[in-house]
């Protein structure tokens, strides 16, 4: 039986939508990773550290921070509250140019910034499955975001 031209019109702008949702998706994980990720990708040439917490607010931690041999030293310095943070925690970090707020560095400050792009690789695997109808692609991309995030569960 021949579908009519409108159900194959129907068919396509399913598609359409479906794969701009998904592109969306990923650009915005993408989006929201790279915000933190890129002061620990392109590190070369900012100062770097280990910060020690004293105390935590609702959105902000504030601690010490102890220079390596080329930063230099500052009074304090401020991270943002997540379950990775708790008083009295050590690790290392990078200073955001500019201010006095810092990035987890290693492979645990790594995985943690790439946590959007693990949600958003979830989310879009749904969408690849049941409106683009791949379901190889789709089960390989929430595998991706849910290994990302088991790591960074597991780093952390």
């Amino acid at each position: 039986m021949k579908r009519s031209t409108s159900h194959r019109l129907l068919d396509h702008g399913r598609t359409f939508a479906a794969g701009c949702v998904v592109l969306l998706l990923l650009v915005a994980g993408v989006w929201a990773s790279w915000e933190t990720a890129h002061h620990i990708v392109l590190a070369k040439g900012r100062e770097h550290g280990t910060m020690s917490v004293t105390g935590c607010g609702e959105d902000m931690c504030t601690g010490s921070f102890a220079p390596d041999a080329q930063s230099e030293r500052r009074s304090g310095v401020t991270i943002e509250r997540s379950v990775a943070v708790r008083k009295g925690d050590r690790f290392p970090v990078v200073v955001k140019p500019g201010t006095g707020e810092v990035v987890r560095t290693g492979v645990p400050g790594f995985l943690h910034a790439w946590v959007p792009l693990g949600g958003a690789l979830v989310l879009a695997s749904l969408l690849l499955a049941g409106g683009l109808r791949l379901t190889r692609t789709a089960w390989g991309t929430g595998a991706a975001g849910a290994v990302l995030l088991a790591a960074t569960f597991f780093a952390l």
